[in-house]
């Protein structure tokens, strides 16, 4: 009995988010039968709740560092003004168009869009509303869901999502984390006017991404106005009239108009049938899968942020494609997780691939250190204190460079190629070698000689 006889789809895609539409369009053009649910808007995190709406709100920020380095440049722009519910409803309307992008390269790819929440009811059979149907495969693209701890008076925080959607800026705002969600949304709102606070659990933001950055980021961000509340947890949230008190550990109290929590994300696996139909979940929730994707149930796989491996757009992207390869392309293809560039667009943002100092030390032992600290070209006329830091490392052993790492205007768009010479093993010889592009932060990466001193500290 053929495939098609037994089962209504080859593939059936549970989330339509960037890597269940990129595993979905693939598929179909492989010649599989394939469908995708979604509970919400097309387009996943990152298109509707995440890294597109969230960029469009800092370029919007960025307006008010532009408008005050103008008159450095010559410019008298006179006083701007600054309307939020504008920037929102040019935002709204760029997302609902990438939403109706995505729709139609589901259509334009034969894919059957299943509009609602879907449930696994066994190995093969997806309910969706009343609707039942059943697939040779099942693939889990659900992606995260910001995570909100248990303190008293949690109801009165928001999260990320709705940080997009405000109605209105507050005068004041604490922000919960020191993750990337939240310092890029605390350079936003700051921008933006708002009197912003960070309480972080640690002594610096950005736990995991390299110390020097961690510290030189901190630096700006108060040199921006956003107080640093380090080494701080919040006890409790009450609602005070019309705003908020929060106790911290031992007893300070923070007055503020809007609490905003950035405290993590976790997969979002729960109530959709995963534990029943036998797939492993680990002790964070996440599905767990092989280098092929495939969950412990031989037919059902999981790609993207629900497997909480490398949580990144493209990420998921490329293991969706490589999701098809595998399954209809008689192809089997991994992603290969190393040396995967990333960005925090924080203000000043930051790019970085390969390894921290730390890690490097621990895996290489002997390594060569470079670091340089200037203001950028820009800030010459316009007279902003602002510093870019670049970082590079070096295996002083093989003379491959393990890291590269940047902090400064532009800093993402230059990591991403820099993400291409370590993926080809580029060596500081070859960095040598390169002539730079004058006048440029970029050519400082190749025009990196004094190495810092072993015994130097941060």
């Amino acid at each position: 009995m053929s495939t098609k006889q037994l089962f209504d789809y080859d593939l059936f895609t549970i989330g339509a988010g960037s890597g269940g539409v990129r595993a979905s369009r693939m598929s179909s053009q492989m010649g599989a039968r394939v469908a995708i649910a979604e509970e919400s808007r097309v387009g996943g995190t990152c298109v509707i709740r995440g890294c597109v709406p969230k960029k469009l709100l800092i370029y919007g920020g960025h307006f008010a560092d532009d408008f005050e380095d103008a008159a450095g440049y010559g410019w008298n722009v006179g006083k701007p003004t600054f309307e939020w519910s504008a920037l929102i409803a040019a935002k709204d309307k760029e997302i609902t168009r990438l939403n109706g992008i995505y729709r139609r390269i589901l259509n334009e790819n034969n894919v059957d869009l299943v509009e609602g929440t879907a449930r696994l009811v066994d190995k093969h059979t997806v309910q969706v509303g009343t609707r039942t149907v059943t697939a040779k495969n099942i693939l889990i693209a659900t992606g995260g869901w910001p995570s909100m701890p248990d303190v008293p008076g949690i109801e009165h925080a928001i999260s990320s999502n709705e940080a997009l959607d405000l109605k209105e800026l507050p005068r004041r705002m604490v922000i919960v984390g020191a993750g990337y969600i939240a310092v890029e949304f605390a350079g936003i709102f700051s921008s933006l006017g708002v009197e912003v606070t960070l309480v972080l659990r640690a002594d610096a933001v950005l736990r995991g991404f390299d110390e020097d950055i961690r510290v030189t980021l901190g630096a700006e961000m108060v040199k921006r106005g956003i107080i640093l509340k380090t080494e701080s947890v919040v006890r409790s949230i009450e609602q005070v009239g019309g705003h908020y008190s929060l106790r911290l550990a031992g007893g300070e109290t923070i007055e503020t108009d809007l609490v905003m929590y950035a405290t993590g994300r976790k997969p979002k696996t729960s109530g959709i049938g995963l534990e029943e139909a036998g797939v492993e979940l680990n002790d964070k929730g996440a599905i767990v899968v092989d280098a092929y994707s495939c969950s412990k149930v031989d037919n059902i796989w999981a790609v993207g942020d629900v497997t909480d491996r490398i949580n990144l757009t493209p990420v998921a992207i490329a293991e969706g494609a490589a999701l098809a390869e595998t399954l209809f392309n008689k192809n089997p293809t991994k992603v290969d997780h190393t040396n995967i560039p990333s960005a925090v667009f924080s203000s000043p943002p930051i790019g970085t691939v390969g390894l921290t100092e730390d890690a490097a030390r621990a895996q290489a032992g002997d390594i060569d250190v470079y670091v340089s600290r200037f203001r950028p070209m820009k800030h010459t006329l316009s007279g902003r204190d602002e510093q870019t830091f670049m970082k590079l490392i070096v295996d002083a052993k093989t003379d491959r460079v393990l890291g590269c790492h940047m902090m400064g205007m532009d800093a993402p768009e230059i990591a991403q190629g820099l993400g291409i010479a370590l993926k080809c093993g580029a060596t500081k010889a070859h960095f040598d070698a390169t002539i730079g592009i004058h006048p440029t932060a970029a050519e400082e990466f190749v025009t990196l000689r004094e190495k810092r001193p072993s015994h130097e500290g941060r």
